[in-house]
This record gives C-alpha cells, structure tokens and sequence, in this order.
C-alpha cells in the first residue's frame, strides 16, 4: 500500500491504520506509513474521512475489565512470562492507534510538521515494539490473542478525544510515564528468571518510551504556549479533571527526568 502525494493526506493514511483490525496487519501499515511519511509522500493536512471512535481490532484477544484480567507471577515457568508480554503487547497495541488517532484527529489544528514528524516517528517505534514482543510471544509457544486483555487505555485516552492539550497531558505524560516506572522491576524480575531476551526487549522500549514522554512532553509546553498558560499548573488541572486513575509512586525520576520531565510537574499529585 503506497500513499502518494495528492492523493491520499497524512490524515486518511493514519485512518487506515485505525481501520485495520489484524494486529500484524496493523502494525506493518504503520511502519509503511512511516516510510511514506519521512519521504513525504502524502501531504501534511486534514482528510475528508471523520476519525473512527475506535479503532478496528482482532477477534481476539477477548476485551474484559481491568479487575478480570488475571495476573501471573514471572519465574521459570513460561505462563507468567507470556502473560506479561501478551499484557505489554496489547499495550504497545493500543499506543499504535493512539498516536495514528492523534495524527488524524489533529491534523488541521494548524500544527507545525515537526509535530506529525514526531508522532509519527512514536508510531512506528510501538509498531515496531509490538511486533517484537510478539514475535517473543511466538518464540514461547503464543500469540498476541491468546489471553484475554482489558480496553482500559483506550477508554482512558477518550476522555481527552476533544482537546489536543488534555491528550498530551494524559497519554504520553501519565500513561507512557507509567512505563518508565512499572518496567524496569519487569526487566529484574525476566533476568531474575533467566529470560534475558525477553529483558533485552522491555529495556529497547523503555529506552524509548524516554523519548516518546520527552516528545509529550515538549508538545504539550508548545500549545501552553500557544494558549497562553502556564503548563505546570495547567496539566496539573488536566489530570485532576481526566485522568481517574490518579498519580502513584514510586516514580522514576531518573527517567522521567531524561524525558525532560521533572518532579515539579508530578510530585505534587502523589498521595
């Protein structure tokens, strides 16, 4: 599939990628949009095709609340090692569509190229994650699909489908910022259990994800700018309105901190 300039618009190519439901499937299209895009092959602008609520998906895995989605312990054994990779690759699954939906759903706010060469460069890393954690899962017997996973990011990354500001202060600058808490007592517990490979994954995308909060984050100072307010106080407000969750330690500040992120934003909100 080529998207050539004046025929199709960055837009309607990142739909595409949204409206395919195969997770490889998904996964390729994005890297090939990728491609495109750095060659600039399709235009930078909005497209006539409304942006889908949700993203298409696969049969499987089965979507179930977060509290039903059972966890596994990470040892010899393969089942708690395939659980957690299966969990992260539905995660890097949804951060495909998450950053091809804030493409298309933005497009014509007037925003510069520099932010789709960002967004879309963050797309293709989580295409690139996801298709190396399952190509992991196959290596042990699996499949992306195999276990059943919960839809609570996307559901939570709605809640800010209306303002770019609130979905740059949710999504890259909470729920990527998570990562780099949670994922390296991961890679301790998979070297621990002597599955190094799996270890070398999970530190390639925590390495990236470093950028990915710094790439957040620089954005979401731009529209402060922008609007004309203070960003500290204002994504303060943001996560307080959209953000349900809320805030929990410990945090990474090593590497929150190379994300250009400090404590003065977050720390604050911690209980």
């Amino acid at each position: 599939m080529t998207y050539v300039k004046n025929e199709r618009t960055l837009a309607c190519a990142a739909i595409e990628v949204l409206e395919t439901p195969d997770a490889r499937g998904k996964a390729h299209a994005a890297r090939r949009v990728a491609r495109d895009w750095l060659t600039r092959g399709v235009e930078c602008c909005h497209g006539p095709r409304p942006v889908p609520a949700r993203p298409a998906r696969p049969a499987h895995p089965v979507l179930k609340r977060p509290k039903d989605v059972p966890r596994r312990k990470i040892g010899p054994a393969p089942e708690g090692r395939i659980a957690l990779l299966h969990a992260l690759a539905h995660i890097e699954l949804n951060a495909i569509d998450l950053a091809f939906d804030i493409v298309a759903r933005f497009a014509g706010n007037g925003l510069p190229e520099e932010f789709f060469d960002d967004w879309i460069a963050v797309g293709d890393d989580e295409a690139r994650h996801f298709l190396m954690l399952d190509d992991r899962l196959r290596t042990l017997g699996a499949s992306y699909g195999d276990l059943p996973a919960h839809d609570g990011l996307w559901q939570a990354s709605m809640e800010t489908a209306h303002d770019l500001l609130a979905r740059l202060a949710i999504v890259p600058m909470v729920l990527e910022a998570r990562g780099l808490d949670v994922t390296p007592a991961m890679i301790e517990k998979l070297e621990a259990a002597g599955d190094t490979e799996s270890a070398a994954a999970l530190q390639i995308i925590h390495d990236d994800e470093i950028c990915h909060v710094a790439v957040g984050r620089r954005w979401f100072e731009h529209v402060c700018t922008e609007r004309g307010v203070e960003p500290v106080e204002t994504w303060q407000s943001m996560v307080k309105e959209h953000f349900k969750g809320g805030l929990r330690p410990p945090f990474n500040v090593e590497s929150r901190a190379r994300a250009g992120f400090p404590e003065t934003y977050y720390s604050p909100l911690a209980p």
